[in-house]
């Protein structure tokens, strides 16, 4: 589909299912409520055969179920499966981006309620420490699924230095 998924890279891949522009906000839409397809396409304001499109490529990904609501005619609603309510957390992560760094005029658009009833902004926290889980405090290193090839200069170069040490 494209090259995105010859990358042996867990970041490619996921960006193979979810990064075409229109991907993140169809999963906002469908987190919120939005799901059948006409309203999906309404509050979108997409074209149609794009939303076929997108929605056909996250049913075939396992992130978004069809779910027959009407019988005759048969018409479907679009809910998100395990998959797909799993990439909800980074989608807070990128509207807290977006909140900082690219806000619409007149604030953010939209704030988050924990089930607890406190408003928050999300951060990435390590699960032993609780400590933030930012760009100055996580180091990668290679995993066991690590190998060469498009999109892994960095583990391949790290394998090359093990191996010389």
């Amino acid at each position: 589909m494209n090259r995105f998924g010859d990358m042996h890279c867990s970041i490619a891949q996921a960006v193979g299912v979810v990064a075409e522009p229109w991907t993140p906000l169809i999963l906002r839409d469908l987190f919120l409520g939005v799901r059948r397809f006409d309203d999906l396409a309404e509050d979108l304001g997409i074209s149609r055969n794009l939303l076929t499109r997108r929605l056909e490529h996250l049913v075939a990904a396992g992130v978004v179920e069809r779910r027959p609501y009407q019988e005759r005619p048969v018409r479907f609603e679009y809910v998100l499966t395990e998959a797909g309510r799993d990439i909800v957390p980074a989608l807070f992560t990128l509207m807290a981006w977006g909140d900082r760094w690219a806000t619409p005029p007149g604030g953010p658009p939209a704030l988050l309620v924990h089930s607890c009833g406190e408003q928050f902004t999300p951060v990435v926290t390590c699960p032993h420490c609780g400590g933030e889980a930012d760009a100055d405090s996580v180091l990668a290193v290679r995993g066991p699924g690590a190998a060469q090839g498009p999109g892994t200069m960095v583990l391949a170069a790290e394998a090359a230095e093990a191996a010389e040490a």
